[in-house]
């Protein structure tokens, strides 16, 4: 009986990562499309109204430290920290451009491979197919080896400072 607490203590745990990986991909998400259209569009003419690559690029770096943040002191905040703070983020926007290339090559391959050219399948091969295997990447990823599993003798210390429910 033992063993099955343990597994099922551990599927928890995976539980609620997984939740609080979700809320911060949200709020992430939230900031990057706000913040992206507070710039093109405020007022009428945002201070980057012509410029909607800069934009793009300010919001996506702000949504990006905004789910580094979340991810490291909420959702992964129990786990090792075997970097520095600079050398994590930088592992953690690499492994974001990598999961932004999972979508791009949905997104490719729908579009030029498959000649699926419409909007709808443009959008569901990058927003839903693209985005979905980006973030379950972005997930492993992130678990592996930006916020890796710390050994047993230091866990019991780390999950007493971060029990916390959803």
């Amino acid at each position: 009986m033992t063993r099955l607490r343990a597994l099922w203590a551990r599927f928890e745990e995976l539980l609620r990562e997984i939740a609080k990986f979700g809320i911060v991909g949200l709020i992430a998400l939230v900031v990057d499309v706000g913040l992206f259209n507070i710039l093109l569009f405020a007022g009428g003419a945002g201070p980057l109204n012509d410029k909607p690559l800069t934009a793009k690029v300010i919001s996506v770096v702000v949504a990006t430290t905004v789910a580094y943040v979340g991810n490291r002191f909420w959702t992964f905040r129990h786990r090792g920290r075997t970097h520095t703070v600079a050398r994590e983020y930088v592992l953690f926007v690499v492994l974001n451009g990598v999961a932004m290339g999972i979508a791009l090559g949905c997104l490719w391959f729908s579009h030029y491979a498959l000649g699926l050219t419409s909007p709808l399948a443009d959008n569901i091969s990058a927003n839903v197919i693209g985005l979905g295997l980006g973030t379950l990447f972005r997930f492993w990823s992130y678990r592996k080896w930006v916020f890796p599993a710390i050994p047993d003798a230091d866990r019991e210390l780390a999950e007493r400072d971060a029990i916390t429910p959803i």
